[in-house]
């Protein structure tokens, strides 16, 4: 499928037609002249660009690198006089770029069927347990996998790479999309956070389905959102786009949920609480290594599995069973995908030779998830000393210090406090932040601020039979510290290194 190379007066028609063109005066550039790419990276810019000025820290010289390197207009809310190029002004340059990438791009959400997850926890698990029961599906029918756009993977059917962003940015959303469609994987799952709601970053994308799994405290911090509300009402603009969703009747505030999404023209509801759910689940409970549970649909009823730990999983389990519903895709297909997917970094497990000591590898990174966690752990493996080990970001998500502190104090048996993405703060001091909440409950901590050390020491100096939860970083192979990211050991590995230290005496 081929880029469509438009005239730079559809550009101008575009936001015309959206009222975000900020000034009147006649733009003196040629709106016949094609636009050969439109970006906002003066480091790609060729002859014909359309290029946009966007971000807190845009700086004049980058302007003018594009200038030299063959743009001919730009997108702006400041004009730039010094630079002899016409500005397309605008009044909100967010809103702007999203349109002006979808148009890039031929829109190929249109080609698509596109499924967007939000929620406070779990979006990762849900795409991965979606993906696999898709994949299950087009496998079966002879085609090419489906797309992903995670917190871990970027994987559009042309590139696939580490993720860089849980929603990348408007135009490396739409080139993504535009490689998924070309490459015709049919389908594609994408995690949408807030801040991708908030800004603008997924419009224009039209979504088949909108899931909503869940409402808990996180991205609460001066650079992020305000207040729970904002982020609450950012993750609710999903169901603007979507022409149907599913929705966790299990959630807070699944009331107000459920009025936002009746603007979809379906809606489908799921629940192990609820039995009025559309899709509900019950008689849930781990078999060995997997966790076990009955389903009902409008269309079936039956038994599944997944074979990741965590009993918690059943809810994400049962948001992809109710995208499936919307799909139409088999009952025995949902089955086998579900029951083989496999989500890295999200409840791992690894085990000591005598079976005395397992290892939980989960990217927990927030007092909901944590607590979930932790939860679900207690009652897989009872009657053993429970481990925790967890950090929290520095500079931003200050909210996650006394949530997280406040699950490992209330439910942990021994405590032991780490870096995790530190950024520019000290580790000591972030530490010290959330053993605050952590002392209330009576209970001591340990400050490893080395992870590698402190996962080391969270094994091998445990009272087996132990259970260890190591939360936070999951699959990720680099500490964003000071300096920038760093590369490290991923905790699956470092855990597989303590064990294996463990089982040779």
């Amino acid at each position: 499928m081929k880029q469509p190379r438009l005239p730079l007066g559809d550009y101008y028609q575009l936001l015309l037609k959206h009222a975000l063109l900020a000034d009147s005066a006649p733009l003196g550039a040629d709106l016949t002249r094609p636009v050969a790419l439109v970006s906002c990276d003066s480091r790609v810019v060729v002859p014909n660009t359309l290029f946009i000025c966007k971000g807190a820290r845009f700086k004049p010289g980058f302007l003018r690198d594009a200038d030299r390197g063959g743009a001919f207009a730009y997108v702006s809310e400041t004009p730039y006089p010094e630079i002899p190029l016409p500005c397309l002004r605008v009044s909100d340059i967010r809103l702007a770029m999203g349109l002006l990438a979808d148009l890039a791009y031929g829109h190929p959400s249109g080609r698509l069927s596109i499924t967007g997850i939000t929620g406070t926890k779990g979006k990762t698990t849900t795409a991965y347990y979606l993906k696999s029961i898709l994949d299950t599906w087009l496998a079966a029918q002879g085609r090419r996998a489906s797309a992903l756009l995670s917190t871990i993977v970027t994987d559009d059917g042309v590139e696939r790479r580490p993720a860089k962003l849980t929603t990348p940015e408007p135009l490396d959303l739409q080139r993504h999309l535009f490689h998924a469609a070309s490459a015709e994987t049919g389908y594609l799952t994408m995690e949408i956070s807030s801040q991708a709601l908030k800004y603008g970053r997924v419009v224009g994308v039209d979504l088949a389905c909108a899931v909503f799994l869940n409402l808990g405290e996180d991205h609460i911090s001066p650079v992020e959102h305000p207040d729970l509300e904002d982020y609450f009402q950012s993750k609710l603009l999903i169901f603007r786009q979507a022409r149907a969703a599913c929705v966790n009747l299990d959630s807070d505030r699944s009331a107000e949920v459920l009025a936002a999404a009746a603007r979809c023209p379906r809606v489908v509801t799921c629940s192990h609480r609820a039995p009025a759910a559309e899709v509900f689940g019950s008689d849930i409970r781990k078999v060995g290594r997997h966790i076990r549970f009955r389903v009902r649909t409008p269309r079936y009823e039956r038994e599944m599995a997944i074979s990741t730990p965590g009993l918690f999983n059943v809810e994400n389990a049962l948001a992809a069973l109710a995208v499936c519903e919307v799909c139409g895709v088999p009952p025995e297909i949902a089955a086998e995908g579900l029951e083989k997917a496999f989500v890295p970094g999200r409840m791992e497990h690894y085990q000591s030779a005598d079976g005395q000591i397992s290892v939980i590898v989960d990217y927990s990174h927030n007092g909901m998830s944590l607590q979930n966690a932790l939860r679900s752990v207690r009652q897989e493996y009872p009657n053993r000393q429970l481990t925790v080990l967890f950090g929290c970001t520095g500079g931003k998500g200050i909210d996650r210090r006394e949530g997280m502190g406040n699950a490992a104090g209330a439910l942990a048996d021994r405590i032991i406090l780490t870096e995790d993405d530190p950024g520019p703060e000290e580790v000591a001091d972030i530490c010290a932040d959330i053993g605050r909440f952590i002392t209330p409950y009576g209970k001591e901590y340990t400050v490893i601020p080395d992870r590698e050390r402190a996962i080391e020491a969270a094994v091998l100096d445990c009272a087996a039979p132990a259970v260890v939860l190591l939360a936070g970083k999951g699959c990720e192979e680099a500490q964003k510290r000071k300096n920038g990211p760093e590369p490290c050991i991923p905790d699956g590995v470092l855990a597989r290194q303590a064990l294996d230290r463990y089982d040779r005496g």
